[in-house]
């Protein structure tokens, strides 16, 4: 079963897209199933691993709002996308129960099929950020 490890702090500059992006593409290189969740509506991790954050067909907004579910398609190392849309999901997600919970239903379901998932937490104690910690067996 897959470690869920979410990157997070409250500032920005700090390195957490870099860290998140080097961990998933080493643990990727050692052979290891990686899934990286980019939940930074800035989307720099969906675009530090190579992906145009803006064609992406489903994204992390997308799976918070339960119009999508995880699928992967990558042999070593695969991605949830970000964009700019994932701003608007904490108003979106307001009158929904168990909010907190979205992301970690979502990632069970797919757990078993990676070693490490990387979670790559926006600037900020959000709901996205608390969807994060609240899926992570470990924070860094």
């Amino acid at each position: 079963m897959g470690r869920i490890i979410a990157i997070a702090n409250q500032k920005g500059g700090v390195g957490k897209t870099t860290t998140s992006i080097n961990l998933s593409a080493c643990l990727a290189e050692i052979g290891q199933k990686v899934l990286t969740v980019d939940i930074d509506p800035q989307g720099n991790t969906t675009s530090g691993l190579g992906v145009d954050k803006n064609t992406v067909e489903n994204n992390v907004y997308d799976l918070l709002l339960g119009e999508c579910s995880v699928e992967t398609e990558i042999e070593n190392q695969s991605l949830i996308a970000s964009n700019v849309n994932l701003a608007g999901a904490e108003i979106e997600l307001i009158g929904i129960d168990e909010k907190e919970y979205i992301l970690k239903k979502a990632l069970n379901k797919v757990r078993k099929q990676y070693d490490f998932i990387i979670i790559d937490c926006p600037p900020s104690l959000n709901m996205l950020t608390v969807n994060a910690l609240t899926a992570a067996d470990t924070v860094l």
